[in-house]
């Protein structure tokens, strides 16, 4: 299908992506509006945030193609949309392509009243398909969240301050959808995979009798970096089971049926990343998690750093410490420097800190006992007020704004930001740390004998696929724990914790020099040969399985990033 050509010349990149439009490749619409219009008799149409009307095209063609006529198609096509230069364009489009249809004056879909309400200008509809734009809670704010939220609201779903903005409009959307209507949306993949989206998830759950997701491999817009998912849904009363459709590309969708699909029951509650994943391995990780693994919140608190509002001026070298005679205890205690590179090894030893102090790095956090400052200490907070520090944020809201909130020195330090996997780094030296990392806090019945092998049981695989499944991909391919998605991380229960560690003690150095040597993957191997194949007896088969899941989801998430770089 050929669009009309140089959409809008002054609508750069930039100011599409600043309101969040992404224009959708034709053949996702086509695909989108020939699932979804099936009867010509029940055609209406509605694109909420049509743009260049590529949607509201491959409407007009799926209903021409079963038979309306274009003066029908006329009445059965309507576009909304607040840029005004969009709207031109799409009814360009739409006359380029021989149709026309009904397109609302520029104006946020939000202040459109529902059909039920006074001073509606728009019916229900059978069909409505779209891309909802995508803007980011930083951006997302002021009246048109409000209107947002409101619209969300009003159909029974509560939205946090971190939603993007397809959430609320999905939603307001579906209030223009007859009770056995349709809705397509081309959504972002974080709908499976953020927290602020589990509304949503309960949402489709309790609001259709059906639901389609079809899922890609690789990113799908030329112009934006976030995967996305599509779904379709119909019907009203709810539904168990949601039907699964993996594809490469776009370019796979002609390959999709709709009664060849793969279904599945999703969870009540929590994230759906897992459904990224085929059955077998998905059935494999539910079967081992539950068997024999626990949640890293059985063992203890997982907790954020101190977050002093300046890093750089709270936590010291030795040699700032001795310029200003700043006491160890009193005035500064040890910490460990900012970021995690210096957490080389499964443990933190007093040695290792000793070693960093005499490198320079910031291995001390300020943190006075003393109400009235004098000498040095003064003269330090003194230095600090000269930088504007007590007028930053974090620290003008805490009197006085010199101390940081709660130190406190956990048992075992969790890098939260990582390449390939979180790491456990037992803490041999009682040092605090800040928020560039979390602390766990082990509960008192847990066994001091296990301690010492967490930080190594934990690098095996199904801890590792956990980490893909919690966690959220960042840029660079990084992945991102919370505290809260730290302390859903399946580990191994205690028994099979000392068994291993029994097996594994006397490789104890050998082990460790390999980690420090960067040769992750041959240590994982090696736990899970012990953990997974000798104590806990799984089969070579659901090995393999929990292997290829984990393969799968890092190399998603590493080759996003890859692609979103090369654009």
């Amino acid at each position: 299908m050929h669009l009309a050509k140089d959409i809008v010349r002054s609508d750069t990149a930039e100011l599409r992506k600043a309101r969040g439009a992404f224009f959708t490749p034709y053949s996702i619409a086509k695909f989108l509006a020939d699932w979804t219009i099936r009867d010509p008799r029940a055609g209406r149409v509605l694109d909420p945030t049509c743009g260049d009307g590529v949607f509201l095209l491959a409407a007009a063609e799926r209903l021409k193609d079963l038979g309306c006529t274009p003066s029908e198609i006329h009445d059965q096509i309507f576009g909304v949309d607040l840029h005004a230069a969009s709207l031109d364009q799409s009814q360009a489009n739409l006359e380029a392509g021989g149709f026309s249809g009904t397109l609302l004056p520029p104006g946020d879909f939000f202040q459109q009243a529902l059909p039920s309400q006074i001073g509606s200008q728009l019916p229900e509809f059978d069909t409505i398909l779209g891309n909802p734009p995508f803007v980011r809670y930083q951006t997302h704010r002021g009246d048109a969240r409000k209107r947002s939220a409101s619209a969300a609201l009003a159909q029974g779903v509560r939205l946090s301050g971190l939603a993007s903005s397809w959430a609320a409009l999905l939603v307001h959307a579906s209030g223009f959808l007859k009770p056995d209507g349709r809705i397509a949306m081309v959504l972002p993949a974080e709908l499976m995979t953020v927290g602020y989206a589990e509304p949503i998830r309960r949402w489709l759950r309790a609001r259709f009798a059906k639901v389609h997701l079809v899922l890609f491999e690789r990113l799908q817009f030329a112009d934006a970096e976030e995967q996305v998912v599509l779904l379709v849904a119909s019907g009203r009363g709810g539904c168990k089971t949601f039907n699964l459709h993996h594809v490469n590309t776009a370019d796979d969708l002609n390959k999709v049926h709709i009664f060849d699909t793969d279904s599945v029951i999703p969870v009540a509650s929590g994230k759906w990343t897992d459904l990224l994943l085929p059955q077998a391995n998905r059935d494999a990780y539910s079967a081992l998690t539950a068997a024999s693994f626990t949640s890293l919140s059985s063992f203890g608190q997982t907790e954020l750093g101190t977050v002093t509002g300046a890093n750089k001026f709270f936590t010291l070298t030795e040699s700032t410490r001795q310029e200003y005679g700043l006491k160890p205890g009193t005035q500064v205690q040890k910490v460990v420097p900012p970021g995690s590179r210096h957490l080389r090894g499964l443990g933190f030893s007093e040695g290792d800190w000793q070693q960093l102090r005499l490198e320079g790095a910031r291995v001390w956090l300020l943190n006075p006992e003393d109400t009235q400052p004098r000498g040095g200490l003064k003269k330090y907070i003194s230095e600090g007020v000269e930088q504007g520090l007590n007028e930053t944020y974090k620290c003008s809201i805490r009197t006085p704004w010199w101390r940081p909130p709660r130190p406190w020195a956990p048992d075992l330090f969790f890098t939260y930001m990582s390449h390939i996997a979180p790491r456990l780094i037992s803490n041999h030296v009682e040092a605090s740390f800040v928020n560039s990392m979390h602390g766990v806090r082990l509960t008192e019945s847990f066994p001091k004998e296990a301690v010492p092998a967490l930080p190594l049981l934990s690098l095996n695989s199904v801890t590792a696929l956990g980490a893909e499944l919690q966690g959220r991909s960042y840029g660079g391919g990084i992945v991102k724990m919370e505290p809260r998605e730290a302390s859903a991380l399946p580990m191994p229960l205690v028994p099979h914790i000392l068994a291993a560690w029994e097996r594994l003690r006397h490789k104890q150095l050998t082990l460790e020099h390999s980690y420090r040597a960067s040769s992750l993957a041959s240590v994982v191997e090696q736990v899970d040969e012990v953990l997974l194949s000798e104590v806990l007896e799984i089969s070579k088969e659901d090995v393999g399985l929990i292997r290829g899941a984990l393969a799968k989801l890092r190399s998603r998430r590493i080759r996003g990033s890859s692609e979103r770089a090369q654009k």
